[in-house]
């Protein structure tokens, strides 16, 4: 079905009139508020982000609402509301008249990275109501309004469908992949805890030794340089083991940097949340790799992956949350560390203990292919329903236009 034919057929003949939102619709700042004053309730409060800031016990807007994000990063960023909210930060597009609420949500979903792009100001960035109250929408056949809205209403339900179906999509495999990671999570500790394996229990600090890193900036990354993994990315964007990094940084800083060294295990020394620091991925690269300052290189003379995924384990994140020096930042204490201890299978045979730990990784190892390529496919296949809406939207908003609207 042609874009064109489609189009004909839902129109049916009738005009189509391009109107000024602030024509069809009240666009109404929000009322400025701290977290410090709200009165803590349930009332999410619609600042300058994706989500709520936090909650308050009143609400200053109820029934179908259409947020636009004021300022900050996510400014011009829409979203649809069908409970009670404050907005704050933000202001409100309410459709009157011609004007179907959720159709106008779809409009200015499909126009969302225009929005962004009215961002103003040297500091904070801001878009503004008058700017968004002079977008053009399509109000098809105006004269005739039972006519407008019910095209209006046809668009939507199609389109609806399609958010539908993403958003059921999105549940199911999140799902999946929660069920999948804590399946994962029980055989990883089982296997680690050692119930019929002769172990022994050492410390960090008794089986190798920790090497600090050397700083480096983002203003020294380059397209062709020293390979280089930053403490940031360990917990981002690594697993539990690379063999590639996915940084460089240039060649002129070889002699001022520090290097973790094939079969180190990398562990990030400062985070955003204690979980992330201490967070590990044992490198098994071929050659050395440049590390931050603020991660470590622990070098030992272990299986790097088996360590690597002792250190995921419950029992070791709980060890080590003992020595995290909690503040505006989250830092790793390395003379606690060295002290948590870890399991060593048949410590007094040296060939045996290797060959249980490699036993033991081929097994996390397949587990852990098996959680990741779902956690793959998950952003894939939802990534697949959006275009497909994305798709649809194009299609079921893209009404003829006088020459002089600017696509």
């Amino acid at each position: 079905m042609s874009k064109k034919s489609f189009m004909e057929k839902l129109l049916d003949g009738v005009e189509v009139e391009w109107m000024a939102l602030g024509e069809v619709a009240e666009i109404k700042r929000g009322t400025s508020i701290t977290k410090r004053n709200a009165i803590d309730g349930n009332i999410p409060v619609i600042a300058g982000g994706r989500t709520a800031a936090y909650y308050h016990n009143v609400s200053n807007r109820e029934g179908q609402t259409i947020v636009i994000a004021g300022s900050g990063a996510y400014a011009g960023f829409v979203s649809w509301w069908e409970q009670p909210i404050f907005v704050s930060d933000a202001f409100t597009v309410k459709p009157r008249g011609l004007l179907l609420a959720r159709y106008c949500y779809h409009f200015l979903m499909n126009m969302q990275q225009q929005l962004h792009e009215f961002k103003s100001g040297g500091g904070v960035p801001h878009v503004y109501p008058r700017d968004v109250a002079s977008v053009k929408i399509p109000i098809p056949c105006p004269e005739n309004p039972n006519k407008s809205l019910e095209i209006q209403g046809e668009i939507v339900r199609i389109l609806d469908i399609f958010t539908s179906l993403t958003a059921e999509l999105t549940a199911e495999l999140t799902a999946e992949l929660t069920g999948r990671k804590k399946q994962y999570n029980y055989y990883r500790d089982h296997l680690l805890c050692f119930e019929k394996v002769e172990v022994e229990w050492k410390t960090l600090a008794e089986i190798g030794e920790f090497i600090r890193g050397k700083r480096f900036t983002k203003a020294d990354y380059a397209e062709d340089g020293i390979s280089a993994i930053h403490y940031g990315e360990i917990y981002t964007r690594y697993g539990v083991w690379t063999s590639h990094a996915l940084s460089k940084v240039r060649f002129d800083m070889a002699d001022s940097l520090r290097y973790a060294k094939p079969g180190d295990v990398i562990i990030a020394g400062v985070g955003e949340t204690v979980d992330d620091v201490g967070k590990a991925v044992a490198w098994i690269g071929n050659e050395k790799v440049a590390i931050h300052d603020d991660s470590y290189a622990f070098r030992h003379s272990m299986n790097p992956k088996f360590i690597s995924y002792v250190m995921q384990t419950a029992a070791f994140i709980d060890e080590k949350a003992k020595h995290v020096s909690r503040g505006k930042v989250n830092r790793l204490l390395i003379n606690g560390i060295e002290k948590v201890r870890i399991p060593i299978p048949y410590p007094d045979d040296a060939e045996k203990s290797l060959a249980e730990q490699a036993r033991i990784v081929s097994i996390l190892d397949k587990f852990d292919a098996l959680t990741n390529s779902i956690s793959e496919g998950l952003p894939r296949e939802i990534a697949l329903r959006q275009k497909q809406y994305e798709y649809y939207r194009d299609l079921l908003l893209s009404f003829p236009k006088p020459e002089e609207v600017v696509a």
